[in-house]
């Protein structure tokens, strides 16, 4: 499927946030498509009901595909003390560069009731089973899911990896 970004451009939908707001138009650098995470540090999460929820702790990456997994959210107790950390996946969240936080598409009452843990214990992130469950819980398909991001996390991974094809053709000397 193909969506209309301007007049001249074509291109896929986003598998991450969305972005709304005039942020793009009067951006200065790089952004809103392209920031640096640290960015993001600190942002205020609203949810569906426009009750702050959180802000934005850390952001985590899988590094093995190159995809934004999850933000970390920090929610209640005071200046880190007692506070409850929530995993949300990307694709859960809406970057509004207007009013300069992430909507997340839940209301203030479920995200009370997510799936958390504290600064010391946090989950294995990796672990499938757990990722998964936490995906159903945002009513989110798995950031790995989809578009052929599965066959790219396993290849990542090396499940069903093959040696490169010797007779592969090149594009700017490497084989593609």
């Amino acid at each position: 499927m193909r969506t209309q970004r301007s007049s001249n451009t074509t291109t896929t939908p986003p598998m991450g946030a969305h972005i709304v707001g005039k942020g793009s138009e009067t951006a200065a650098g790089p952004g809103p498509e392209i920031m640096a995470a640290s960015t993001l540090d600190g942002d205020k999460i609203l949810s569906t009901d426009g009750e702050e929820v959180g802000k934005v702790k850390t952001i985590m990456l899988d590094v093995q595909t190159g995809r934004i997994a999850y933000v970390v959210m920090s929610s209640g107790g005071f200046l880190g003390i007692g506070d409850k950390l929530m995993a949300i996946p990307w694709n859960a969240l809406t970057l509004d560069t207007t009013r300069k936080c992430l909507l997340l598409a839940l209301s203030s009452e479920r995200v009370k009731n997510a799936p958390g843990f504290d600064k010391d214990h946090w989950p294995a992130m990796a672990d499938r089973t757990w990722a998964t469950s936490l995906h159903q819980y945002y009513g989110r398909e798995p950031y790995w899911q989809g578009l052929g991001a599965d066959s790219e996390y396993e290849r990542a991974r090396g499940v069903g990896a093959e040696d490169p094809d010797p007779d592969a053709p090149e594009a700017g000397g490497v084989k593609l």
